[in-house]
């Protein structure tokens, strides 16, 4: 059996035994070398091959952290941060060996600053909980990637996702960080203001680092009240041309959708097959809708009345809350969907993004390959933002699919980046996709090499991830 993609290794060396010892008196049973931790550390949501560490350390506090970053920076041991595993571009593999640093146990909301719509939490607070978490107090987080992600993998990537159309992503929802240095300094990125000149905007220049600058050991989020009305709807389309304009054209109306997802047709089948539903099996729309009642009604006719005149059907409502929560967890759901209509196959998610004015475009030329290959795929993503995912489900038995899904992603990404769009989203560069980094970037990627040395002269936090140096 082959194993799907390839992980850029680089050297490795053993752990020295005066670093094992120091880390088991620190830590005591949070420091494992079991062969079923390594593994959990080792994989991820990716295609790539899992890549082990040579050990887990579970943080509990700040001072952990910069314990272990002391420890590794005297015997030149590489720590790679790790969240929850659902990264998709080998983000927190360990490719040089070295520790993985889990952040999961660091789970605990500090505080929530209910009058002034924020909240401090640890890296390791899931989203879902979070939410959960705020609820009583009339907020909610509205960064939703799909996955019950961390907090601190979600501002290491930069993650979005089906909320970004109208909240943004992770960079508009990081007030201030708590950063842990390769010297293992501690430094605050911010304070809690909601606008500063105060110097460079560090906060941005560590949400998106994917754990190669700091280690995130706090994080100040900015909140929203939770709307007075919440409506979602399904509506199918018979083309998937149709679907995309309706929502370029709402958009350009200054419709302010709170979600809106796409799903051709294939990804529609899957859907209903994996999460037991029965939507029409035709090129799809999600949507979701926020605001005062009138507001949202205003909205709704809006939205129907192009829909209709692109060739969509009457919107099917899910306004009660289990069946909201029904609808969207089909959708984030979808990938697994889509890889399991194919028995024993693995996946691969793409992950472009390109102005609205040429997404129909877009798609349907990625469409034209789609139906070119021998490949199953799907089509799905956050049409509102201009971002979407084809996903793959590869046979792992077969050398030549593989080849064959990286020739299509090619063209993919070197049709995004024609459109003046980018090779990722959301997902991240990771060992993925650092060739198309430079192709997108040129000579700014010399810069962020520039600033990673600077920052990690001995290139101690998570190597080999964004660009070699």
């Amino acid at each position: 059996m082959t194993v799907a993609g390839t992980a850029h290794s680089g050297e490795r060396k053993p752990l020295p035994a005066g670093l094992v010892a120091a880390l088991e008196q620190r830590f005591g049973d949070r420091f494992q070398r079991g062969q079923a931790v390594l593994g959990q550390h080792g994989s991820s949501e990716s295609h790539f091959a899992p890549v082990l560490p040579d050990a887990v350390v579970f943080a509990h506090s700040t001072e952990d952290v910069v314990a272990l970053v002391n420890l590794c920076s005297a015997a030149d041991i590489p720590i790679v941060p790790f969240g929850a595993g659902t990264s998709i571009e080998g983000n927190a593999l360990a490719v040089n060996g070295g520790i993985s640093l889990d952040m999961s146990q660091m789970d605990r909301v500090i505080a929530v600053n209910a009058e002034d719509f924020d909240c401090v939490v640890q890296p390791g607070v899931r989203r879902e909980e979070l939410n959960v978490h705020l609820r009583d107090q009339g907020l909610f987080f509205p960064i939703d990637p799909g996955a019950n992600a961390t907090i601190g993998g979600m501002a290491s990537t930069r993650a979005s996702g089906t909320n970004a159309v109208r909240y943004g992503t992770m960079k508009d929802a990081v007030l201030s960080l708590e950063i842990v240095t390769p010297q293992g300094k501690v430094i605050r990125t911010a304070r809690r203001a909601r606008k500063s000149a105060a110097g460079y905007d560090l906060t941005r220049l560590y949400v998106g680092s994917e754990g190669t600058l700091g280690i995130i050991t706090e994080v100040t989020l900015r909140l929203h009240p939770v709307p007075d009305t919440i409506s979602a709807a399904v509506c199918s389309f018979d083309t998937l041309g149709g679907a995309v304009d309706t929502v370029v054209q709402s958009i350009q109306c200054a419709v302010p959708l709170a979600r809106v997802e796409i799903l051709d047709k294939k990804q529609m089948v899957a859907v209903n097959r994996w999460s037991k539903l029965d939507y029409p099996e035709a090129p799809t729309l999600f949507f979701e809708f926020h605001g005062s009642a009138a507001n949202v009604a205003e909205q709704v006719e809006t939205v129907k009345a192009l829909a209709e005149a692109n060739g969509g059907s009457a919107f099917s409502w899910s306004n009660l809350p289990e069946e909201r929560t029904k609808l969207w967890r089909a959708r984030h759901e979808a990938y697994y969907a889509a890889v399991n209509m194919r028995a024993g196959a693995i996946g691969w998610a793409t992950d472009v993004c390109v102005p609205i004015s040429r997404l129909a475009e877009c798609i349907a030329q990625t469409h034209i390959d789609l139906d070119q290959s021998s490949v199953p795929a799907t089509i799905l993503g956050h049409v509102g933002d201009g971002n979407f995912h084809v996903i793959f489900s590869i046979d792992p038995d077969a050398p030549d699919e593989m080849a064959e899904v990286e020739a299509i992603n090619a063209r993919i990404v070197e049709r995004a980046l024609a459109m003046d769009g980018t090779c990722t989203g959301e997902h991240g560069i990771g060992i993925g996709k650092q060739e198309w980094l430079v192709a997108e970037l040129g000579d700014a990627v010399e810069q962020m090499r520039m600033i990673k040395r600077a920052l990690d002269p001995q290139n101690l936090l998570n190597p080999g991830k964004i660009f070699s140096l």
